[in-house]
């Protein structure tokens, strides 16, 4: 389980294909604190560590996995978000981040007000997903707090530390993200939807 408050981002330094699986080399501060078949949370998909080398190690993406999320889309250089599984005395900080992407969305605008960022993003709303106003939402594996939702959409600020800290100063409007929808209210829609 994750929070979604990002820890570090890492750079893709190695893409090699294997079948339909994607296997990725990142190069982080974090490699040398990793290990072998710790699950570690990038751009909010949770992906098991199967090799360490120094201060890159490796991750693979299967073929479900590209087909919900936007890892297809990562190249040698592409800088990732990137999470360590919550300690079971830790802080809960952001909200419940399971590492399971429920699908993509599009970013359709960025703008700079005051210092801070708004992002405007997009999603396919006929799977079923939803986001409710000052709910919580999990961009690229950021905890989040939406406004303006609307049934496709919704609007997030970013604050100058996350905008730093995260990927999402590269970030451009047309740009794939994942999305990772509030476990809560996931649970609660399927309640309601039986009766």
């Amino acid at each position: 389980m994750f929070t979604g408050i990002v820890e570090t981002t890492a750079e893709v330094v190695e893409i090699i294909f294997e079948g339909t699986n994607l296997t990725f080399r990142l190069r982080s501060h974090l490699a040398t604190e990793l290990k072998i078949d710790q699950s570690v949370s990038h751009n909010g998909v949770c992906l098991t560590v199967t090799s360490l080398e120094q201060d890159t190690y490796t991750v693979t993406a299967v073929d479900e996995t590209l087909k919900k999320t936007n890892l297809g889309y990562w190249k040698v250089g592409t800088k990732v978000n990137v999470e360590r599984c919550m300690p079971a005395n830790g802080r809960f900080d952001g909200h419940i981040v399971q590492g399971h992407v429920d699908q993509t969305g599009v970013c359709t605008y960025v703008e700079e007000v005051g210092g801070s960022w708004l992002f405007d993003f997009q999603y396919d709303s006929s799977i079923g997903n939803i986001t409710v106003e000052k709910g919580s939402v999990c961009v690229n594996g950021v905890s989040l707090t939406v406004f303006n939702s609307q049934d496709d959409g919704f609007r997030v600020t970013i604050i100058p530390y996350t905008y730093e800290h995260t990927n999402f100063h590269q970030l451009q409007a047309g740009d794939v993200i994942n999305l990772e929808f509030d476990i809560l209210g996931k649970y609660m829609q399927k309640i309601l939807a039986k009766r």
